[in-house]
């Protein structure tokens, strides 16, 4: 099979990969679950392609994004749900819809950018009431607080949202010292589910502590998403620093001791 810029050919190679018998075994074994967490991450290399003004970059990435909705099509078709031309034609029709003043009758045009996102807005509003009908959602849930907090956000980001909501009615700490007291609460509930030995509960409890971690954050100004960031960027310098001094050696850091390791963690730490 060779490449194309048509399509039709992604389709037809994700149809392959998963063919019982003779497709991958990987990609036969995979379903919405196991994938979302792979279209997320592609959805970031593409906004971290766009950060670096890489534009050979962000092709490859918006195809490796644009696999994803490949994917996630067929496994829906292989359920007799939906195929890949039906999420072409919503996304069509959603997008007219959205842009009367651009796809309507010329001389019913709105031509003021201020009243053009109103209209989108509106029509937005529509289409998330429509979808509350369909999915025979509670009244009580479409009215509460926080049914304005999107649910396709990152987790981080979603649960910052959550707990502003939630302080607007005064569901909150007033001191950032309270959040503490919560965040050691939480660490003692897993601990005591690691000395039970339930994965399960330790699981949950560790949710409970990012969650209560996202709180302080949110209580000393901070950003989760962009202080994480920060941390991950500290971690790759101190790792390298230790990588360089072991390869000044000859050596690299899987003949290198623990022990060996957080000397030069330390060293690095120190150095910055």
């Amino acid at each position: 099979m060779k490449p194309s810029r048509d399509i039709t050919r992604l389709i037809e190679i994700m149809a392959a990969l998963r063919t019982p018998g003779t497709g991958c075994p990987w990609d036969l074994e995979q379903n919405f679950a196991t994938i979302a967490p792979y279209t997320i991450e592609e959805a970031y290399e593409v906004a971290e392609a766009i950060t670096r003004n890489d534009l050979d970059d962000l092709r490859d990435e918006l195809g490796d994004l644009l696999l994803q909705v490949v994917f996630h099509s067929r496994m829906a078709e292989e359920q007799g749900a939906f195929v890949f031309g039906d999420v072409v034609e919503a996304i069509c029709r959603k997008m007219i819809r959205r842009h009367p003043h651009v796809f309507a009758d010329p001389d019913n045009r709105e031509a003021d950018p201020a009243g053009a996102q109103v209209t989108w807005h509106r029509i937005k509003a529509e289409e998330k009431a429509e979808r509350a009908a369909r999915r025979a959602q509670p009244e009580v849930e479409a009215s509460s607080l926080l049914a304005e907090v999107k649910p396709g956000q990152p987790a981080l980001t979603r649960a910052m949202e959550l707990q502003r909501k939630a302080s607007t009615v005064g569901f909150d700490w007033n001191d950032p010292r309270a959040v503490l007291a919560k965040i050691r609460e939480e660490i003692d509930e897993v601990e005591a589910a690691l000395n039970e030995g339930d994965n399960a509960a330790a699981h949950e409890e560790t949710g409970d502590l990012m969650f209560a971690l996202v709180n302080l954050a949110r209580h000393v100004g901070a950003d989760p998403e962009t202080a994480l960031r920060a941390t991950n960027a500290k971690f790759e310098r101190r790792f390298g620093y230790i990588e360089r001094a072991l390869a000044a050696e000859g050596r690299d850091c899987r003949s290198a001791t623990l022990a060996e390791m957080d000397k030069l963690w330390t060293q690095a730490k120190r150095e910055e």
